[in-house]
This record gives C-alpha cells, sequence and structure tokens, in this order.
C-alpha cells in the first residue's frame, strides 16, 4: 500500500532510518495497543543509541495511546470478531448498533449507526467483561512516551483544500486504482477490511467495482480526504501540543528549528 498511504520513498529511507513500516499484510488488523508498544520499544532502542526519535504522521488515535496510555479494555478476541461480522453480513450493522444502545447506550450514542469499526469494538468489549465499555473508558494503562509534541495546524483553510486535492491527484496519477487492483489479486481482500476502508483506497474500490467512474472516484476521494483532514483538527484542539505551527506559513521551518532549540530534549 505504497500510494494510498504516501509512504516514504525507498530514497528517503535509505537517507533517514524509519520504523514500523512494511510490518503488515493489509488483511491483518492493527491496534493502538500494538502500536504504543511498538512505538515504545522502537523509542528505547533508538534513544539507547543516544538519538533522538521523530514520531510523524497523522493517526491521531495511535498518538493519544503513546502519549497518554490505553483505556484498560481487552485485546481482540478474533473469533468474537468473526461472530460479529458475520451477525452483520446477515442483519447489518445497524441492527448491530441497536443491539449495542441495549448493551451500552452511551457508547451507542456517540458511534454512527455505519460505523462497523467502533460498533464492533464496543459490542466486543461489552460481551468480553460484561460492562459497557464507556463505563471502563479512562482507565488509563500501558506505555507512554517522554515527547515535544508539536502540532501542524494550517490557517489557511482554502490552500489546505488546494493542497489536498493536489495530493489526491497525485496519487491517481502514480496508480493507485492499479496498485488496488494488484493488491487485490495478491491477497484475499474485502471492503471490510480496515486497511480497505482507507481514504483513498476505499473510493478506489468502489470504482474497480463499477460504483464510481474516474470522475467520482476523484470527487469523493477528495471529499473524504477533506473530512478525514477536518477530523485531524478536532484531534489536535482535543490533544492539546507543545507547540502549534502553520505548516503554510513562509517562516515554518524557522519556527520548527526555534522550537526544537528551545526544547529539552528527553535523554536516552
Amino acid at each position: 500500500m505504497d500510494i494510498g498511504t504516501a509512504k516514504p520513498s525507498p530514497a528517503e529511507r535509505a537517507r533517514v532510518p524509519h520504523h514500523l513500516i512494511d510490518i503488515l499484510d493489509p488483511t491483518e488488523r492493527y491496534s493502538a495497543a500494538r502500536f504504543a508498544a511498538d512505538a515504545q520499544r522502537r523509542v528505547d532502542e533508538i534513544r539507547g543509541r543516544g538519538r533522538c526519535a521523530l514520531l510523524v504522521g497523522g493517526t491521531m488515535l495511535y498518538f493519544k495511546a503513546l502519549r497518554e496510555g490505553l483505556d484498560g479494555l481487552p485485546a481482540a478476541d478474533p473469533a468474537l470478531r468473526r461472530t460479529l461480522e458475520q451477525d452483520a453480513a446477515r442483519a447489518g450493522w445497524p441492527a448491530l448498533h441497536a443491539r449495542l444502545a441495549q448493551l451500552d447506550p452511551v457508547s451507542a450514542a456517540r458511534i454512527a449507526p455505519n460505523d462497523a469499526q467502533r460498533i464492533q469494538r464496543a459490542l466486543e468489549v461489552c460481551l468480553l467483561t460484561g460492562q459497557p465499555m464507556s463505563a471502563q473508558l479512562g482507565r488509563r494503562s500501558g506505555p507512554t512516551v517522554d515527547a515535544l509534541w508539536i502540532a501542524l495546524v494550517p490557517q489557511d483553510r482554502a490552500l489546505l483544500h488546494a493542497r489536498i486535492a493536489e495530493r489526491f491527484d497525485t496519487m491517481l496519477a502514480a496508480g493507485l486504482v492499479d496498485e488496488l487492483r494488484g493488491l487485490r489479486a495478491r491477497y484475499r481482500l474485502s471492503p471490510d477490511l480496515p486497511a480497505m476502508r482507507c481514504v483513498g483506497y476505499r473510493q478506489a474500490w468502489q470504482h474497480l467495482d463499477g460504483e464510481l467512474d474516474a470522475a467520482g472516484l476523484r470527487d469523493k476521494g477528495i471529499a473524504a480526504t477533506r473530512q478525514l483532514a477536518k477530523r485531524q483538527l478536532t484531534w489536535l484542539r482535543r490533544l492539546g501540543a507543545d507547540r502549534t505551527l502553520d505548516p503554510f506559513a513562509t517562516d515554518a521551518v524557522e519556527r520548527l528549528r526555534s522550537a526544537l532549540d528551545g526544547a529539552a530534549i528527553p535523554a536516552p
């Protein structure tokens, strides 16, 4: 999944060591808990070599898990998940959402009736523990990283939207649809897998299935990316940051250097 994830190029990875890339197949599921443990281990290794680790990306739930620890919820249960997926295939996710509303009305109120991943997880926790997931949130456990947290928050929304359109066009020109066609030939994929629900891949899947033409693929992909950016900005405001920078500002790099120069980088 190189193109749709904007994976660093081989040249970039040769110049600067990258970690936690190419560690899963598209059929596998990942989680904030696994990420927090994997990232903590790599950060400790990097600091042990006297180097400074950079945590870069936009998956805010994963950053939250690493920064604040995790709620003490049970690990995923593959057998139970398969059962819930089979139930959803028969009755639909809205029906499972109604079931969740009976077991955990607080969680159901904040989860959309078609949000398969979150409905599945909330039901899983209820069924495994016998308690509503909402009653168990806030019990923090697991690794946390002492770090300088820098948020990149664009101030010019029009420019942000233009960059989003440019990025999606670049992915299409680079062969996003062909990449997905090759992945579908190589792996046993379905549109319900988390990897295939990612922005870009979801729309490309619909295009390959004849649900979207080329123009619809582009329009839907850009719109979904804009919605994702909006959610990310909401996360950033909620999480808070030690420094906030506008990446479109002409002096952004200088401001970043100033923030780093004035920071106390955690010792190895």
